[in-house]
């Protein structure tokens, strides 16, 4: 089974693709999908929706994972993370995937053991479980994670 995780953002979207062969994990690929703020909200959604749209053809996903928005201070900040959100699960149902959502906490519990872990306590555990992976940034690290979530929370046939 081949996962595509996504931390979404308006600013730069992060994604992580790994492959699950019963329990061993392998990394495929990640990066971060960034817009510029300069451009028009309406454009920065349209190149996220193509971006991501090159990514799910370039890597055959069987099943996509999100993380689910938080509220932060910032009304206009949680408003265009939402809007980056719709974006992106919109490209992944456009594509025929099943989406599972899941709270920052819980993805860091899935990688570290604890939900109230740093992200360079959740960077680290990723060397550890992904041997090798060359990781584009810290929310291509956060996407990773979402992957790996779902792998140890998915449905099992």
């Amino acid at each position: 089974m081949i996962i595509l995780g996504l931390d979404p953002s308006l600013s730069c979207t992060g994604w992580g693709v790994i492959r699950i062969e019963g329990s061993r994990i392998s990394h495929i690929a990640n990066g971060q999908i960034k817009t510029d703020a300069k451009t028009a909200l309406p454009d920065r959604l349209a190149y996220l929706d193509t971006m991501l749209a090159a990514v799910i053809a370039d890597h055959a996903p069987n099943a996509a994972a999100v993380e689910e928005v938080f509220v932060n201070d910032n009304p206009q900040s949680t408003l265009k993370l939402a809007h980056a959100r719709g974006v992106v699960l919109l490209g992944c149902a456009r594509a025929g995937l099943t989406v599972s959502e899941y709270a920052p906490r819980l993805v860091k519990k899935a990688v570290v053991g604890t939900g109230g872990a740093a992200k360079e306590q959740v960077q680290a555990m990723l060397r550890v479980l992904l041997p090798g992976a060359k990781v584009a940034g810290a929310d291509a690290a956060d996407a990773l994670a979402v992957a790996i979530c779902h792998a140890n929370h998915r449905p099992r046939a």
